[in-house]
């Protein structure tokens, strides 16, 4: 049985050619599966708050630290990280549980992951809740190419991908720092510095904001990645043109119910035709900045699961 005051004990699952780390919750509601998927740089860790509400609700609650995470499978070729890879492996994890579909929970990367699975894999994905990232229209050229000619090299996002290891080594090297500074909540307004945003976090003496993390949860993720380092993650980003090419003759409509969370102080920009690709969508805004699970945990739950009660009724 699961012990709601703390986080469930992990399982390596053999799934996909991978192996990946498992925390689930509430076998015994078997046939209501949810899968809770994490973003970067992020760890199924994420989910704290949410474990012990969908499983009070009566939810088999299931979070993998997805490939390139803890202590999941971490491959060393940049295209073993593209969407067919890690939409294929929730497919795969379905399938270990015994499951047709499941309702899937994605923040940040793991919003784009399940976006993805829904257009991939329709039938295995019954409802959609996304947080932080809308879906995201396909472009008319590889996102990397237009970012690049719109924003410059220096923009984390084509750093990443025409720069391969030089953020991989300085965030290793400040792993603590980087993370620090990087969970933080209400922070001023400031003109961007020059260089790139994620290598001048890495090496800032003095974060800005607030801290989202108490220390002890800091520490939990700092120790995972201090162990797993950051290069399977950032792959993760080094597929953006090609998942592109991957999706071109995908049906672009996600046609799942879904619940979009935003937080009103994200710097990720909401959606202005997000119904024109999820017309089942349904909107939900919370007072906070990214991290939104993890900032207003309560009204996250409360918001998830009011949604799912409805879909259910």
């Amino acid at each position: 049985m699961f012990d709601p005051t703390s986080f469930p004990e992990p399982t390596l699952i053999s799934v996909n050619g991978v192996k990946l780390e498992v925390f689930d919750a509430g076998a015994h509601n078997a046939g209501r599966p949810v899968v809770l998927c994490h973003g970067w740089p992020e760890h199924a860790f994420s989910w704290r708050h949410q474990v012990p509400a969908l499983f009070a609700a009566g939810y088999h609650v299931i979070v993998p630290n997805q490939r390139g995470y803890g202590n999941s499978s971490r491959p060393t070729e940049v295209t073993d990280y593209d969407i067919a890879h890690l939409t294929g492996d929730l497919v795969a994890l379905l399938d270990h549980y015994g499951y047709d579909d499941a309702t899937f929970v994605g923040h940040d990367w793991g919003a784009n992951v399940v976006w993805g699975l829904a257009q991939l894999h329709p039938h295995r994905v019954n409802k959609v809740i996304n947080l932080s990232l809308p879906y995201m229209e396909r472009g008319p050229v590889p996102p990397i190419e237009f970012l690049e000619a719109v924003f410059g090299g220096d923009l984390y996002l084509v750093h990443f991908n025409r720069q391969p290891g030089v953020a991989d080594a300085v965030l290793e090297a400040n792993t603590s720092r980087f993370l620090r500074n990087l969970y933080r909540k209400n922070e001023q307004p400031a003109e961007p510095a020059p260089g790139m945003a994620m290598i001048n976090l890495a090496l800032a003496e003095t974060p800005r904001g607030e801290a989202v993390l108490s220390d002890d949860e800091l520490a939990v993720l700092v120790s995972a990645f201090e162990s797993s380092g950051f290069t399977g993650g950032l792959n993760w980003y080094r597929n953006l043109d090609r998942n592109w090419h991957l999706l071109a003759d995908v049906d672009p409509i996600v046609r799942q119910p879904a619940l979009m969370i935003y937080g009103d102080r994200d710097t990720v920009a909401k959606s202005e035709n997000l119904t024109d690709f999820v017309p089942r969508a349904d909107v939900v805004s919370l007072d906070c900045g990214h991290w939104i699970q993890e900032e207003k945990p309560e009204e996250t739950n409360e918001a998830i699961l009011t949604w799912l009660e409805q879909q259910e009724s």
